[in-house]
Protein backbone atom coordinates (compact mmCIF):
# COMPACT_ATOMS: atom_id res chain seq x y z
CA UNK A 1 0.00 0.00 0.00
CA UNK A 2 1.19 3.49 -0.80
CA UNK A 3 1.08 6.28 1.79
CA UNK A 4 -0.86 6.48 5.03
CA UNK A 5 -4.16 5.90 3.26
CA UNK A 6 -7.18 5.35 5.50
CA UNK A 7 -9.68 2.61 4.80
CA UNK A 8 -13.32 2.67 5.94
CA UNK A 9 -13.75 2.12 9.68
CA UNK A 10 -14.77 -1.38 10.63
CA UNK A 11 -17.73 -1.78 12.98
CA UNK A 12 -16.70 -3.22 16.31
CA UNK A 13 -18.42 -4.31 19.45
CA UNK A 14 -17.08 -3.44 22.86
CA UNK A 15 -17.50 -5.90 25.69
CA UNK A 16 -18.88 -4.04 28.69
CA UNK A 17 -19.65 -5.49 32.06
CA UNK A 18 -21.33 -4.02 35.07
CA UNK A 19 -19.82 -3.57 38.48
CA UNK A 20 -21.28 -5.43 41.46
CA UNK A 21 -24.29 -3.57 42.86
CA UNK A 22 -24.19 -2.24 46.39
CA UNK A 23 -26.98 -1.01 48.62
CA UNK A 24 -25.21 2.08 49.92
CA UNK A 25 -22.67 4.49 48.53
CA UNK A 26 -20.85 6.68 51.07
CA UNK A 27 -23.85 6.55 53.39
CA UNK A 28 -26.47 7.26 50.70
CA UNK A 29 -28.82 4.65 49.30
CA UNK A 30 -28.28 3.49 45.72
CA UNK A 31 -31.77 4.76 44.93
CA UNK A 32 -30.93 8.32 45.98
CA UNK A 33 -27.69 8.22 43.99
CA UNK A 34 -29.54 7.06 40.88
CA UNK A 35 -32.11 9.86 41.37
CA UNK A 36 -29.25 12.37 41.45
CA UNK A 37 -27.87 10.90 38.24
CA UNK A 38 -31.24 11.17 36.54
CA UNK A 39 -31.20 14.92 37.21
CA UNK A 40 -27.95 15.24 35.28
CA UNK A 41 -29.10 13.07 32.38
CA UNK A 42 -29.11 16.16 30.17
CA UNK A 43 -26.56 18.93 30.29
CA UNK A 44 -25.18 21.65 28.09
CA UNK A 45 -22.60 24.41 28.25
CA UNK A 46 -24.50 26.32 25.56
CA UNK A 47 -26.55 28.79 27.50
CA UNK A 48 -26.80 32.55 27.84
CA UNK A 49 -27.65 34.90 30.63
CA UNK A 50 -31.28 35.97 30.97
CA UNK A 51 -31.98 38.77 28.54
CA UNK A 52 -34.02 39.70 25.53
CA UNK A 53 -35.38 36.82 23.43
CA UNK A 54 -33.37 36.05 20.29
CA UNK A 55 -35.00 37.17 17.07
CA UNK A 56 -33.94 35.86 13.65
CA UNK A 57 -35.33 37.43 10.47
CA UNK A 58 -36.95 34.66 8.41
CA UNK A 59 -35.30 34.19 5.01
CA UNK A 60 -36.88 32.67 1.88
CA UNK A 61 -36.25 29.02 1.09
CA UNK A 62 -33.28 28.35 -1.16
CA UNK A 63 -35.46 26.50 -3.68
CA UNK A 64 -37.75 29.53 -3.97
CA UNK A 65 -35.08 31.94 -5.29
CA UNK A 66 -33.39 31.91 -8.72
CA UNK A 67 -30.25 29.75 -9.00
CA UNK A 68 -27.86 32.75 -9.37
CA UNK A 69 -29.08 34.14 -6.03
CA UNK A 70 -28.79 30.88 -4.11
CA UNK A 71 -25.05 31.09 -3.18
CA UNK A 72 -25.58 34.48 -1.51
CA UNK A 73 -28.70 33.29 0.33
CA UNK A 74 -26.76 30.17 1.37
CA UNK A 75 -24.16 32.41 3.06
CA UNK A 76 -26.86 34.42 4.87
CA UNK A 77 -28.42 31.24 6.23
CA UNK A 78 -25.00 30.04 7.43
CA UNK A 79 -24.53 33.34 9.27
CA UNK A 80 -27.96 33.02 10.90
CA UNK A 81 -27.14 29.50 12.09
CA UNK A 82 -24.15 30.87 14.02
CA UNK A 83 -26.69 31.90 16.67
CA UNK A 84 -26.57 29.48 19.62
CA UNK A 85 -29.62 28.90 21.81
CA UNK A 86 -29.98 27.90 25.45
CA UNK A 87 -31.47 24.38 25.53
CA UNK A 88 -31.35 24.00 29.31
CA UNK A 89 -34.12 26.61 29.44
CA UNK A 90 -36.65 24.47 27.59
CA UNK A 91 -39.26 27.23 27.29
CA UNK A 92 -37.11 30.02 25.86
CA UNK A 93 -37.02 31.03 22.18
CA UNK A 94 -39.14 28.08 21.06
CA UNK A 95 -40.15 29.66 17.75
CA UNK A 96 -36.60 30.70 16.84
CA UNK A 97 -35.19 27.30 17.86
CA UNK A 98 -37.60 25.63 15.48
CA UNK A 99 -36.71 28.13 12.75
CA UNK A 100 -33.00 27.38 13.13
CA UNK A 101 -33.69 23.63 13.14
CA UNK A 102 -35.66 23.86 9.88
CA UNK A 103 -32.91 26.07 8.37
CA UNK A 104 -30.24 23.51 9.29
CA UNK A 105 -32.36 20.77 7.75
CA UNK A 106 -32.62 22.84 4.58
CA UNK A 107 -28.84 23.37 4.51
CA UNK A 108 -28.23 19.64 4.90
CA UNK A 109 -30.48 18.88 1.93
CA UNK A 110 -28.98 21.73 -0.10
CA UNK A 111 -25.33 20.61 0.21
CA UNK A 112 -26.38 17.04 -0.57
CA UNK A 113 -28.07 17.67 -3.92
CA UNK A 114 -27.03 21.14 -5.16
CA UNK A 115 -24.15 22.08 -7.42
CA UNK A 116 -22.30 25.37 -7.72
CA UNK A 117 -22.95 26.54 -4.15
CA UNK A 118 -19.38 25.96 -2.92
CA UNK A 119 -17.83 29.26 -3.86
CA UNK A 120 -14.56 30.27 -2.24
CA UNK A 121 -16.51 32.65 0.01
CA UNK A 122 -18.55 29.73 1.40
CA UNK A 123 -15.60 27.88 3.02
CA UNK A 124 -14.87 30.33 5.87
CA UNK A 125 -18.61 30.79 6.53
CA UNK A 126 -19.19 27.00 6.76
CA UNK A 127 -16.26 26.53 9.16
CA UNK A 128 -17.37 29.57 11.18
CA UNK A 129 -20.93 28.23 11.54
CA UNK A 130 -19.74 24.74 12.52
CA UNK A 131 -17.22 26.16 14.99
CA UNK A 132 -19.80 28.42 16.66
CA UNK A 133 -22.09 25.46 17.26
CA UNK A 134 -19.87 22.52 18.17
CA UNK A 135 -16.81 24.07 19.84
CA UNK A 136 -17.65 24.67 23.48
CA UNK A 137 -16.50 23.81 26.98
CA UNK A 138 -17.99 20.41 27.76
CA UNK A 139 -20.21 20.09 30.86
CA UNK A 140 -18.13 19.01 33.87
CA UNK A 141 -18.10 15.30 34.65
CA UNK A 142 -17.13 14.18 38.13
CA UNK A 143 -15.30 10.89 37.54
CA UNK A 144 -16.04 9.83 41.12
CA UNK A 145 -19.75 10.11 40.41
CA UNK A 146 -19.97 8.93 36.79
CA UNK A 147 -19.07 5.32 36.06
CA UNK A 148 -19.14 4.77 32.26
CA UNK A 149 -19.48 1.00 32.75
CA UNK A 150 -22.59 1.32 34.92
CA UNK A 151 -24.25 4.72 34.61
CA UNK A 152 -26.20 6.36 31.82
CA UNK A 153 -24.19 9.09 30.04
CA UNK A 154 -25.03 12.79 30.24
CA UNK A 155 -26.74 13.65 26.95
CA UNK A 156 -26.21 16.97 25.20
CA UNK A 157 -29.38 19.06 25.57
CA UNK A 158 -28.67 21.04 22.38
CA UNK A 159 -28.59 17.84 20.28
CA UNK A 160 -31.62 18.83 18.09
CA UNK A 161 -29.39 21.51 16.54
CA UNK A 162 -25.99 19.91 17.11
CA UNK A 163 -26.85 16.73 15.22
CA UNK A 164 -27.89 18.70 12.14
CA UNK A 165 -24.69 20.79 12.29
CA UNK A 166 -22.60 17.60 12.30
CA UNK A 167 -24.72 16.12 9.50
CA UNK A 168 -24.27 19.28 7.45
CA UNK A 169 -20.50 19.33 8.00
CA UNK A 170 -20.10 15.69 6.96
CA UNK A 171 -22.11 16.29 3.76
CA UNK A 172 -19.96 19.38 3.13
CA UNK A 173 -16.72 17.36 3.50
CA UNK A 174 -18.07 14.58 1.27
CA UNK A 175 -19.35 16.92 -1.46
CA UNK A 176 -18.00 16.33 -4.97
CA UNK A 177 -17.28 20.07 -5.17
CA UNK A 178 -15.24 20.14 -1.94
CA UNK A 179 -11.70 21.42 -2.52
CA UNK A 180 -9.17 20.63 0.26
CA UNK A 181 -6.73 23.18 -1.23
CA UNK A 182 -9.17 25.98 -0.30
CA UNK A 183 -10.54 24.41 2.88
CA UNK A 184 -7.07 23.89 4.44
CA UNK A 185 -6.89 27.63 5.15
CA UNK A 186 -9.76 27.21 7.62
CA UNK A 187 -9.67 23.54 8.68
CA UNK A 188 -6.24 23.76 10.30
CA UNK A 189 -4.35 22.41 13.32
CA UNK A 190 -6.29 24.62 15.73
CA UNK A 191 -9.57 23.31 14.32
CA UNK A 192 -8.38 19.69 14.70
CA UNK A 193 -7.26 20.28 18.30
CA UNK A 194 -10.68 21.63 19.25
CA UNK A 195 -12.32 18.72 17.44
CA UNK A 196 -10.24 16.19 19.40
CA UNK A 197 -11.17 17.82 22.71
CA UNK A 198 -14.84 17.14 21.92
CA UNK A 199 -14.16 13.38 21.94
CA UNK A 200 -14.39 13.65 25.73
CA UNK A 201 -18.13 14.28 25.37
CA UNK A 202 -20.24 11.90 27.45
CA UNK A 203 -22.85 11.78 24.70
CA UNK A 204 -22.13 8.68 22.54
CA UNK A 205 -24.17 10.17 19.65
CA UNK A 206 -21.79 13.12 19.42
CA UNK A 207 -18.69 10.92 19.61
CA UNK A 208 -20.03 8.80 16.76
CA UNK A 209 -20.41 11.88 14.52
CA UNK A 210 -16.98 13.18 15.58
CA UNK A 211 -15.46 9.85 14.55
CA UNK A 212 -16.83 10.26 11.02
CA UNK A 213 -15.78 13.93 10.80
CA UNK A 214 -12.19 13.24 11.92
CA UNK A 215 -11.91 10.29 9.57
CA UNK A 216 -13.01 12.44 6.62
CA UNK A 217 -10.54 15.18 7.56
CA UNK A 218 -7.71 12.62 7.87
CA UNK A 219 -8.57 11.26 4.43
CA UNK A 220 -8.76 14.64 2.64
CA UNK A 221 -6.02 16.73 4.32
CA UNK A 222 -2.65 15.04 3.82
CA UNK A 223 -0.84 17.85 5.62
CA UNK A 224 -2.82 17.21 8.83
CA UNK A 225 -2.27 13.45 9.07
CA UNK A 226 0.94 13.45 11.10
CA UNK A 227 -0.49 16.15 13.39
CA UNK A 228 -3.68 14.15 14.01
CA UNK A 229 -1.70 11.01 14.88
CA UNK A 230 0.57 12.97 17.22
CA UNK A 231 -2.36 14.57 19.07
CA UNK A 232 -4.15 11.22 19.47
CA UNK A 233 -0.85 9.89 20.82
CA UNK A 234 -0.80 12.74 23.38
CA UNK A 235 -4.41 12.11 24.42
CA UNK A 236 -3.67 8.43 25.06
CA UNK A 237 -0.49 9.19 27.04
CA UNK A 238 -2.40 11.59 29.30
CA UNK A 239 -5.16 9.01 29.66
CA UNK A 240 -2.78 6.20 30.67
CA UNK A 241 -0.32 8.06 32.87
CA UNK A 242 -2.30 10.97 34.31
CA UNK A 243 -6.10 11.03 34.23
CA UNK A 244 -7.45 7.56 33.31
CA UNK A 245 -10.51 9.52 32.20
CA UNK A 246 -11.40 10.23 28.57
CA UNK A 247 -14.73 9.23 27.07
CA UNK A 248 -13.68 8.91 23.42
CA UNK A 249 -10.90 6.31 23.61
CA UNK A 250 -12.94 3.64 21.78
CA UNK A 251 -13.85 6.01 18.95
CA UNK A 252 -10.26 7.25 18.50
CA UNK A 253 -9.02 3.65 18.44
CA UNK A 254 -11.60 2.80 15.80
CA UNK A 255 -10.27 5.61 13.62
CA UNK A 256 -6.72 4.41 14.25
CA UNK A 257 -7.69 0.90 13.18
CA UNK A 258 -8.45 2.15 9.67
CA UNK A 259 -5.39 4.46 9.67
CA UNK A 260 -3.08 1.56 10.61
CA UNK A 261 -4.65 -0.53 7.86
CA UNK A 262 -3.44 2.08 5.36
CA UNK A 263 0.15 2.42 6.64
CA UNK A 264 2.80 2.03 3.95
CA UNK A 265 5.47 -0.66 4.31
CA UNK A 266 8.03 -0.81 5.77
CA UNK A 267 6.48 0.74 8.88
CA UNK A 268 8.03 3.99 10.09
CA UNK A 269 9.82 4.01 13.47
CA UNK A 270 7.16 6.48 14.65
CA UNK A 271 4.42 3.89 14.11
CA UNK A 272 6.32 1.08 15.86
CA UNK A 273 7.00 3.34 18.82
CA UNK A 274 3.31 4.22 19.03
CA UNK A 275 2.48 0.52 19.23
CA UNK A 276 4.98 -0.26 22.00
CA UNK A 277 4.83 2.97 24.02
CA UNK A 278 1.11 3.78 23.75
CA UNK A 279 -1.12 0.92 22.58
CA UNK A 280 0.41 -1.79 24.79
CA UNK A 281 0.30 0.37 28.01
CA UNK A 282 -3.39 1.12 27.26
CA UNK A 283 -4.03 -2.42 28.54
CA UNK A 284 -3.22 -1.30 32.10
CA UNK A 285 -6.15 1.08 32.68
CA UNK A 286 -9.13 0.11 34.83
CA UNK A 287 -11.74 0.87 32.15
CA UNK A 288 -10.19 -1.46 29.56
CA UNK A 289 -13.50 -3.22 28.88
CA UNK A 290 -14.93 -0.02 27.34
CA UNK A 291 -12.48 -0.05 24.42
CA UNK A 292 -10.76 -3.45 24.45
CA UNK A 293 -12.33 -4.68 21.18
CA UNK A 294 -11.04 -1.63 19.29
CA UNK A 295 -7.61 -1.84 20.96
CA UNK A 296 -7.21 -5.54 20.10
CA UNK A 297 -8.20 -4.77 16.50
CA UNK A 298 -5.44 -2.10 16.26
CA UNK A 299 -2.86 -4.53 17.69
CA UNK A 300 -3.78 -7.24 15.19
CA UNK A 301 -3.66 -4.70 12.33
CA UNK A 302 -0.05 -3.87 13.28
CA UNK A 303 0.95 -7.55 13.38
CA UNK A 304 -0.63 -8.24 10.00
CA UNK A 305 1.41 -5.34 8.62
CA UNK A 306 4.68 -6.40 10.27
CA UNK A 307 4.89 -9.91 11.81
CA UNK A 308 8.27 -9.13 13.40
CA UNK A 309 6.40 -6.98 15.96
CA UNK A 310 4.74 -10.12 17.39
CA UNK A 311 7.42 -10.82 19.99
CA UNK A 312 7.48 -7.32 21.59
CA UNK A 313 3.66 -7.23 21.57
CA UNK A 314 3.21 -10.59 23.32
CA UNK A 315 6.02 -9.87 25.80
CA UNK A 316 4.34 -6.51 26.51
CA UNK A 317 1.00 -8.20 27.19
CA UNK A 318 2.69 -10.73 29.49
CA UNK A 319 4.44 -7.88 31.31
CA UNK A 320 1.12 -6.13 32.00
CA UNK A 321 -0.85 -9.31 32.64
CA UNK A 322 -3.55 -8.60 35.28
CA UNK A 323 -2.82 -10.25 38.62
CA UNK A 324 -6.03 -9.62 40.55
CA UNK A 325 -8.80 -9.05 37.97
CA UNK A 326 -10.26 -12.17 36.39
CA UNK A 327 -12.43 -10.13 33.99
CA UNK A 328 -9.32 -8.52 32.49
CA UNK A 329 -7.55 -11.90 32.32
CA UNK A 330 -10.39 -13.23 30.17
CA UNK A 331 -10.01 -10.18 27.88
CA UNK A 332 -6.24 -10.69 27.63
CA UNK A 333 -6.75 -14.36 26.74
CA UNK A 334 -9.25 -13.41 24.04
CA UNK A 335 -6.83 -10.88 22.55
CA UNK A 336 -3.97 -13.39 22.64
CA UNK A 337 -6.08 -15.84 20.65
CA UNK A 338 -6.70 -13.14 18.02
CA UNK A 339 -2.93 -12.57 17.83
CA UNK A 340 -2.20 -16.32 17.61
CA UNK A 341 -4.70 -16.55 14.74
CA UNK A 342 -2.41 -14.37 12.59
CA UNK A 343 1.00 -15.33 14.05
CA UNK A 344 3.67 -16.77 11.78
CA UNK A 345 5.24 -20.09 12.89
CA UNK A 346 8.70 -18.51 13.02
CA UNK A 347 7.43 -15.86 15.43
CA UNK A 348 5.52 -18.41 17.52
CA UNK A 349 8.75 -20.27 18.32
CA UNK A 350 10.26 -17.08 19.82
CA UNK A 351 7.50 -16.59 22.41
CA UNK A 352 6.12 -20.08 23.04
CA UNK A 353 7.88 -20.66 26.37
CA UNK A 354 6.85 -17.46 28.27
CA UNK A 355 3.44 -17.58 26.56
CA UNK A 356 2.56 -21.12 27.63
CA UNK A 357 3.92 -20.59 31.14
CA UNK A 358 1.27 -17.86 31.45
CA UNK A 359 -1.39 -20.05 29.82
CA UNK A 360 -0.49 -22.80 32.28
CA UNK A 361 -1.08 -20.39 35.17
CA UNK A 362 -4.43 -19.39 33.65
CA UNK A 363 -5.48 -23.03 33.27
CA UNK A 364 -4.69 -23.49 36.96
CA UNK A 365 -6.76 -20.44 37.97
CA UNK A 366 -9.43 -21.13 40.61
CA UNK A 367 -11.69 -18.76 38.65
CA UNK A 368 -13.40 -21.11 36.20
CA UNK A 369 -13.96 -18.46 33.48
CA UNK A 370 -10.22 -17.78 33.26
CA UNK A 371 -9.40 -21.50 33.13
CA UNK A 372 -12.17 -22.16 30.61
CA UNK A 373 -11.04 -19.31 28.29
CA UNK A 374 -7.46 -20.61 28.31
CA UNK A 375 -8.56 -24.21 27.59
CA UNK A 376 -10.62 -23.01 24.60
CA UNK A 377 -7.31 -22.43 22.77
CA UNK A 378 -7.31 -26.18 22.07
CA UNK A 379 -10.54 -25.74 20.05
CA UNK A 380 -8.72 -23.46 17.57
CA UNK A 381 -7.39 -25.48 14.63
CA UNK A 382 -4.54 -23.12 13.74
CA UNK A 383 -3.34 -22.83 17.35
CA UNK A 384 -3.56 -26.63 17.65
CA UNK A 385 -1.33 -26.99 14.59
CA UNK A 386 1.26 -24.66 16.17
CA UNK A 387 1.09 -26.59 19.46
CA UNK A 388 1.50 -29.91 17.65
CA UNK A 389 4.57 -28.68 15.76
CA UNK A 390 6.15 -27.58 19.06
CA UNK A 391 4.69 -30.19 21.44
CA UNK A 392 8.13 -31.21 22.71
CA UNK A 393 8.47 -27.70 24.24
CA UNK A 394 4.86 -26.95 25.17
CA UNK A 395 3.80 -30.31 26.64
CA UNK A 396 6.40 -30.28 29.48
CA UNK A 397 5.32 -26.72 30.40
CA UNK A 398 1.62 -27.59 30.53
CA UNK A 399 1.62 -31.20 31.73
CA UNK A 400 1.88 -30.92 35.52
CA UNK A 401 -0.84 -28.25 35.70
CA UNK A 402 -3.19 -30.24 33.47
CA UNK A 403 -2.65 -33.55 35.26
CA UNK A 404 -3.15 -32.01 38.71
CA UNK A 405 -6.32 -30.16 37.60
CA UNK A 406 -7.76 -33.37 36.14
CA UNK A 407 -7.64 -34.86 39.65
CA UNK A 408 -8.32 -31.85 41.86
CA UNK A 409 -10.33 -29.04 40.17
CA UNK A 410 -13.68 -28.17 41.77
CA UNK A 411 -15.50 -27.49 38.48
CA UNK A 412 -16.53 -30.60 36.48
CA UNK A 413 -16.73 -28.61 33.22
CA UNK A 414 -13.07 -27.60 33.59
CA UNK A 415 -12.08 -31.20 34.37
CA UNK A 416 -13.84 -32.37 31.19
CA UNK A 417 -12.00 -29.74 29.09
CA UNK A 418 -8.68 -30.73 30.67
CA UNK A 419 -9.27 -34.38 29.82
CA UNK A 420 -9.79 -33.39 26.17
CA UNK A 421 -6.54 -31.40 26.18
CA UNK A 422 -4.62 -34.29 27.77
CA UNK A 423 -6.07 -36.64 25.17
CA UNK A 424 -4.97 -34.28 22.38
CA UNK A 425 -1.44 -34.11 23.81
CA UNK A 426 -1.31 -37.90 24.12
CA UNK A 427 -2.25 -38.26 20.44
CA UNK A 428 0.35 -35.66 19.42
CA UNK A 429 3.33 -37.23 21.19
CA UNK A 430 2.51 -40.44 23.07
CA UNK A 431 6.14 -41.24 23.93
CA UNK A 432 6.76 -37.88 25.61
CA UNK A 433 3.32 -38.03 27.23
CA UNK A 434 4.14 -41.41 28.84
CA UNK A 435 7.53 -40.14 30.04
CA UNK A 436 5.96 -37.06 31.62
CA UNK A 437 3.23 -39.16 33.23
CA UNK A 438 5.81 -41.49 34.81
CA UNK A 439 7.95 -38.54 35.94
CA UNK A 440 4.92 -36.75 37.40
CA UNK A 441 3.79 -39.84 39.34
CA UNK A 442 7.33 -40.44 40.59
CA UNK A 443 7.62 -36.81 41.70
CA UNK A 444 4.25 -37.00 43.43
CA UNK A 445 5.31 -40.15 45.31
CA UNK A 446 8.48 -38.41 46.46
CA UNK A 447 6.43 -35.40 47.56
CA UNK A 448 4.01 -37.65 49.47
CA UNK A 449 6.93 -39.43 51.12
CA UNK A 450 8.44 -36.08 52.17
CA UNK A 451 5.04 -34.93 53.46
CA UNK A 452 4.73 -38.15 55.52
CA UNK A 453 8.24 -37.69 56.95
CA UNK A 454 7.41 -34.08 57.77
CA UNK A 455 4.17 -35.08 59.52
CA UNK A 456 5.97 -37.80 61.49
CA UNK A 457 8.64 -35.34 62.59
CA UNK A 458 6.01 -32.82 63.74
CA UNK A 459 4.23 -35.58 65.66
CA UNK A 460 7.47 -36.54 67.46
CA UNK A 461 8.11 -32.89 68.32
CA UNK A 462 4.57 -32.51 69.65
CA UNK A 463 5.00 -35.66 71.80
CA UNK A 464 8.29 -34.36 73.20
CA UNK A 465 6.70 -31.00 73.97
CA UNK A 466 3.77 -32.72 75.70
CA UNK A 467 6.10 -34.82 77.89
CA UNK A 468 8.16 -31.74 78.79
CA UNK A 469 5.00 -29.93 79.84
CA UNK A 470 3.85 -32.87 81.99
CA UNK A 471 7.26 -33.02 83.73
CA UNK A 472 7.12 -29.31 84.43
CA UNK A 473 3.69 -29.78 85.98
CA UNK A 474 5.01 -32.62 88.15
CA UNK A 475 2.67 -35.19 86.65
CA UNK A 476 5.58 -37.26 85.29
CA UNK A 477 8.57 -37.58 87.65
CA UNK A 478 11.84 -36.23 86.32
Amino acid sequence: MMGDRPSPPRAMSSAATTSPSVDKVDGFSRKSVRKAKQKRSQSSSQFRAQGKPIELTPLPLLKDVPAPEQPELFLKKLQQCCTVFDFIDTLSDLKMKEYKRSTLNELVDYVTVSRGYLTEQAYPEVVKMVSHNIFRTLPPSDSNEFDPEEDEPTLEASWPHLQLVYEFFIRFLESQEFQPSIAKKYIDQKFVLQLLELFDSEDPRERDYLKTVLHRIYGKFLGLRAFIRKQINNIFLRFVYETEHFNGVAELLEILGSIINGFALPLKAEHKQFLVKVLIPLHTVRSLSLFHAQLAYCIVQFLEKDPTLTEPVIRGLLKFWPKTCSQKEVMFLGELEEILDVIEPTQFVKIQEPLFKQISRCVSSPHFQVAERALYYWNNEYIMSLIEENSSVILPIMFSSLYRISKEHWNPAIVALVYNVLKAFMEMNSTLFDELTATYKSDRQREKKKEKEREDLWKKLEDLELKRGLRNDGIIPT
